[in-house]
């Protein structure tokens, strides 16, 4: 006889749980008991929930169950940044890194995918190719783990993968963090990034509130073809359309993502485009110089450069900042420690075949 495989509640956002419960025979306001248990609480055990009566929990643990992580790996940079790696259950792995920010804050950056589909030039989680999309629970369980050990004040969706390419789990996610009763995380506290996915972009606009961040890189549709294959199926003009359709609140802005790779796109002809692609657009600029590692021919822009750069975008009003390298010493571009951890474990088990 086959058994019903137990559901995971950490997959269901609060509407769900609110039905699967229902379903069970139970009252609706046990959802936000349970999700007072399996979030601010951090609780993996239906044992431990002891306002909820012997006889539920028993009905709990035949039907469900709680997934959580631990870290299989873990870095420190000397500036604060800690970089995760999590083991999923499938031997899959993702990043986490979080991120010092200003007056004690931090700021968590979590994956979406396994891998990555999108392929752009300058990424190295791009070079992995797409395995699969994380659960809403593999997406939720990195913020559980981190905030076990350290206080996470803002989360940004720009970790491995494109969290556009995997909408569902990731709309889902919003949910849950957002939910009074689970991490209650203000809409004004997220920010998810994506490569520019347009049709997504709208339909993430009509579905739920988050701060959006654009992936741009480049100011002619011939560079960026190069640097992000995205942009030859949603070109600069279509992209930018999308940008001026996204809802936003009256004082709230879009991101611009801006990578400065030195000779690609660090012109100060490229800062001069970019004024006019941003007319229109309530917009602010996060210039962010390449990050340089092993394997990849581009380089960091010289520091003129950039000062000429944010100079340019500042003198005609546009909220330009830059934004420092942080885990320099460490593994600290997106994929880095992945693909160094996964190597070492392959060269391990050839070793042991050998034997």
């Amino acid at each position: 006889m086959l058994q019903t495989p137990l559901v995971d509640l950490k997959n269901l956002s609060p509407a769900e749980l609110e039905a699967f419960l229902t379903g069970m025979g139970k009252e609706r306001f046990r959802a936000g008991q349970l999700l007072r248990w399996l979030y601010p609480r951090g609780v993996t055990d239906f044992a431990a929930m002891t306002d909820l009566a012997k006889g539920f929990r028993a009905e709990l643990a035949e039907r469900a169950a709680i997934s959580f992580f631990t870290p299989a790996a873990e870095e420190v940079s000397s500036d604060g940044t800690r970089k995760f790696l999590f083991r999923l259950q499938d031997g899959q792995s993702v990043e986490t890194v979080l991120i010092p920010m200003d007056e004690g804050r931090a700021t968590l950056c979590v994956s979406t995918q396994v891998g990555c589909a999108m392929q752009c030039a300058f990424c190295l989680t791009g070079t992995f190719g797409l395995t699969r999309n994380l659960t809403a629970a593999e997406i939720v369980n990195q913020v559980c783990a981190v905030r076990t050990g350290f206080p996470v004040d803002n989360i940004v969706l720009m970790g491995m993968g494109e969290p556009l390419h995997n909408l569902d789990n990731v709309v889902r996610a919003l949910e849950i963090l957002y939910s009074e009763s689970g991490f209650d995380y203000s809409s004004r506290k997220i920010t998810l990034s994506t490569s520019g996915l347009v049709p997504e972009m709208l339909e993430l606009g009509r579905r739920i509130r988050v701060n959006l961040a654009v992936s741009l890189n480049a100011t002619t549709d011939a560079v960026r073809n190069e640097l992000m294959p995205v942009n030859r199926r949603y070109p600069l003009n279509d992209l930018m359309r999308a940008c001026r359709e996204y809802p936003l609140l009256p004082r709230q802005r879009i991101t611009f993502e801006y990578i400065l790779i030195r000779g690609v796109n660090d012109s100060l002809d490229d800062a001069r485009r970019l004024v006019k692609l941003l007319h229109g657009v309530k917009a602010k600029v996060n210039l962010i110089p390449f990050n340089e590692h092993a394997g990849s021919a581009f380089r960091s822009p010289e520091e003129a450069a950039i000062e000429t750069f944010q100079r340019h975008l500042l003198d005609r009003n546009i909220v330009a900042i830059r934004r420092a390298s942080k885990g320099q010493d460490i593994s600290a571009a997106c994929g880095q420690l992945k693909g160094r951890l996964e190597e070492r474990r392959l060269l391990t088990e050839s070793t042991s075949h050998s034997s």
